[in-house]
């Protein structure tokens, strides 16, 4: 009895244990029933028929990250190129990744190599370098069509590293150095250009200064001798005024006859200073008749002034 009861007992765990089954989550398993598809349990407690259901299958419905094997590829321009990269991609319909293909994991590792290769060869060289974006892109999106059928989606596609030559490395650091002179040698001369254009430039201001204080320096010294001659024929005209209105007093007249003399003595002074000879007119009666003119000027210009007065 002991040993029925230990029969019945392993075979009642047995009938549970085939029984119910307990999926994690974010995992799907995919059940056949006598060796045909019959169902996919969700994550949680699920329930088989003993003997007849199965779990052939199970799936993790997480994002994968997929290593991709570097390979070499060529470039438009027939330069080779190693390229590797990953691969993230997710199981979307457990069924389908279940029979659509015997291992879609190899098939979409082999996929994004022959797209990467058929991508890259359509590049020169310098582009693939500049367009990885566009290089990714392309590659999911080829994956992605025909992932399709075996249940998966590819999500990106990352470039891990583009290794050209080293001989082509060489000359790229080359390349890059001499442009890198050319610019530096470009900017010292726009330097000197705008150095040359400041300076004369400052020139320029300077000399557009410096005549326009002349100009004033001029107009400033004009106006000031303008002014003094004003002053001058002003002060002349008020002299003769005094003089004129002198001569109508009383003794006016003796007074510019004695004037009249004296610089007439005076004028003989001079002129034997200059000629360090004393000169003394042959005729004394010539002084005279000098001062008679020039009194008989005076009064010519006295009478005048009160003809027009």
């Amino acid at each position: 009895m002991e040993i029925i009861a230990i029969v019945l007992l392993v075979i009642a765990v047995v009938f549970v244990v085939r029984t119910l089954k307990v999926v994690p989550q974010q995992n799907a398993w995919v059940v056949e029933r006598l060796g045909k598809y019959n169902a996919t349990l969700t994550p949680g407690l699920n329930f088989l028929v003993p003997f007849v259901d199965r779990v052939a299958y199970k799936h993790s419905l997480k994002e994968i990250p997929l290593d991709v094997p570097s390979q070499v590829c060529i470039t438009k321009d027939n330069t080779q190129l190693t390229v590797d990269g990953i691969l993230y991609f997710q199981v979307t319909d457990p069924m389908r990744a279940s029979y659509g293909s015997s291992n879609y994991i190899v098939a979409i590792t082999q996929l994004a190599q022959t797209t990467l290769r058929s991508v890259i060869g359509k590049m020169e060289l310098d582009k693939t370098f500049e367009e990885r974006d566009a290089i990714n892109a392309a590659v999911v999106n080829a994956l992605d069509e025909a992932a399709a059928n075996w249940g998966v989606k590819v999500l990106r596609y990352e470039i891990k590293d583009l290794a050209p030559p080293a001989e082509i490395l060489r000359s790229m650091q080359a390349q890059i150095t001499a442009e890198r002179e050319k610019r530096a040698l470009i900017a010292a001369s726009e330097g000197r250009r705008q150095e040359q254009i400041n300076i004369a430039t400052g020139e320029r201001e300077a000399n557009i200064a410096r005549s326009e204080g002349e100009k004033q320096a001029d107009i400033n010294r004009a106006q000031g001798e303008a002014a003094a001659i004003v002053a001058v024929a002003d002060a002349t005209a008020e002299a003769i005024r005094k003089i004129a209105s002198a001569l109508r007093e009383p003794g006016g007249p003796e007074a510019v006859q004695l004037k009249v003399a004296e610089m007439a003595v005076d004028a003989f002074g001079q002129l034997a200073k200059v000629n360090n000879t004393m000169i003394v007119p042959g005729n004394l009666s010539e002084v005279s008749g000098l001062v008679a003119s020039a009194m008989a000027l005076f009064k010519s210009a006295d009478i005048g002034g009160k003809n027009l007065g």
